[in-house]
C-alpha cells in the first residue's frame, strides 16, 4: 500500500513535523505546527492526511486509554507509556518475544495480527509535583480533581475544543478536532447541554458556555 500512495507536498510537511516532535502529538497538536509553514491548510485536511499516512503504514495511531488520538512516526515494533495527569505518552522497547501467547480454542476464530500493551501511571514530572504539593500543603489538584469529576474524557475533549474555537461548530468541525466518532460526539454534546456546559446558538451548531469554560480551568 506504501508503495500506492502518492506523497504530495502536505503529507510530506506533515511527516516531517511528525518526526521533529519529540512526543506523540494530537491532530491539534500537530496542526498548530504545520499551519506555521502552511498557512492556509485546515485541521481536517491534516487529521484526514494522518489517517491515510496511519492506513498506509507510513506512521502509527495511537489511542490511548480511549483519548484523543495521537500519532507516532516510528513505526517499528515499540509498546507506550502513559501519564494519567500531564497525558504524556512516551515510548517502551518491547520485548522480542510476545508477553501473551493464546491458544487456538482461546481466540474464538479469531485470526490474531498483534497484540497491543498500554502501560500507565505517574510521569517523573508529574510524581515531582505532587510530592511537592504534599510537602506544602497544597490541595489545588484535590480540587481540580473533584472539579471535574463531572465530566468523562470524551467530554472533556468536546469541551476543549469548543473553547479553542472562535465561531460555534458544527459536528463535523469536533468529529476533525476530536478525532472521535460521529455518533460519539451527538452524545457527548447532548450530555454536556444537559450539564448546561454546552448551548446551541444556530441550528446544528454548538458554543462552549462560561459554566462549561469554568470545568476547564
Amino acid at each position: 500500500m506504501e508503495t500506492k500512495l502518492r506523497m504530495t507536498h502536505q503529507r510530506e510537511i506533515i511527516l516531517e513535523e511528525l518526526r521533529r516532535c519529540a512526543s506523540h502529538p494530537t491532530a491539534d497538536e500537530l496542526y498548530e505546527r504545520i499551519k506555521k509553514k502552511l498557512p492556509r491548510i485546515s485541521l481536517a485536511t491534516v487529521y484526514r492526511n494522518l489517517e491515510i499516512l496511519s492506513e498506509a503504514g507510513l506512521i502509527k495511531k495511537l489511542e490511548i486509554s480511549g483519548r484523543q488520538k495521537r500519532f507516532d512516526w516510528d513505526t517499528r515494533d515499540h509498546d507506550h507509556v502513559y501519564c494519567t495527569h500531564c497525558h504524556r505518552v512516551e515510548n517502551i522497547p518491547t520485548t522480542a518475544a510476545p508477553l501473551i501467547a493464546t491458544g487456538s480454542n482461546q481466540q474464538k476464530g479469531y485470526l490474531i495480527t498483534g497484540c497491543r500493551i498500554e502501560f500507565y501511571g505517574l510521569c517523573p514530572n508529574c510524581q515531582k509535583k505532587q510530592q511537592l504539593k504534599k510537602s506544602t500543603g497544597d490541595n489545588d489538584m484535590a480540587c481540580k480533581s473533584s472539579k471535574t469529576t463531572g465530566l468523562s474524557d470524551t467530554q472533556r475533549q468536546v469541551l476543549e475544543a469548543l473553547a479553542k474555537s472562535d465561531v460555534a461548530c458544527a459536528s463535523k468541525d469536533l468529529v476533525a478536532a476530536t478525532g472521535l466518532e460521529s455518533k460519539q460526539i451527538s452524545c457527548q454534546i447532548t450530555a454536556l447541554k444537559n450539564k448546561g456546559f454546552v448551548t446551541s446558538p444556530a441550528r446544528c451548531k454548538y458554543e462552549i458556555t462560561e459554566e462549561g469554560k469554568s470545568q476547564l480551568a
